[in-house]
């Protein structure tokens, strides 16, 4: 079975919203603008470019990344590896032809079914809403989270408000940096 790894730019009180400056949110590009950069805060967005073997998205994080991500070369190694998308709206004919294999799965039921085929990890960017409903399902098994020291208020967040039975996570990795990012890795316990 393949591992299913959400990662995500998180404040403190759980928003992940927006965080590169995307239209339409009022704190909109808050992971640069309230927090200096260092660069080894941010070793694991590498680390998990060359690890994972294959992305999966919602419809909206893809609508947003696929313009921009397949020329960048911050993002190369992402744009030899298979992407899915998961969306009832989205149609063939709305994929980008230049980053690489990608296939529109419909259903939660479609990722659990790729979740077991063969091969290495299928990493989650982004796609708030997605990250909700797999978590909800069951169907992550790890978390990539940078913890900034900011609280955002409203916005989208990581984990829905559905009232069902605790979840527990085993902090595997951690570190703390100068500027007060937190990177915090946990794997799910099933």
């Amino acid at each position: 079975m393949r591992t299913l790894i959400s990662t995500a730019f998180i404040s403190l009180d759980g928003v992940v919203e927006a965080p590169g400056g995307e239209p339409g949110y009022r704190n909109s590009g808050w992971t640069f603008k309230h927090t200096d950069f260092l660069p080894e805060a941010f070793e694991i967005k590498g680390r998990e470019q060359s690890e994972a073997t294959a992305m999966l998205m919602g419809r909206i994080s893809y609508e947003a990344f696929s313009p921009v991500w397949p020329d960048m070369a911050d993002f190369a190694e992402y744009k030899v590896i298979p992407k899915y998308v998961v969306s009832t709206t989205l149609t063939e004919d709305d994929l980008v032809s230049n980053w690489g294999e990608t296939t529109i799965l419909r259903s939660l039921d479609e990722v659990a079914a790729l979740k077991r085929t063969e091969g290495g990890p299928i990493i989650v960017h982004g796609s708030a809403s997605l990250n909700q409903s797999l978590s909800d399902a069951g169907l992550i098994d790890r978390y990539h989270l940078l913890v900034f020291p900011l609280l955002l208020g409203a916005g989208k967040r990581l984990f829905s408000t559905t009232d069902k039975d605790a979840q527990k996570l085993r902090l595997v990795e951690h570190r703390a940096y100068d500027n007060g990012l937190q990177l915090n890795v946990f794997d799910v316990v099933h």
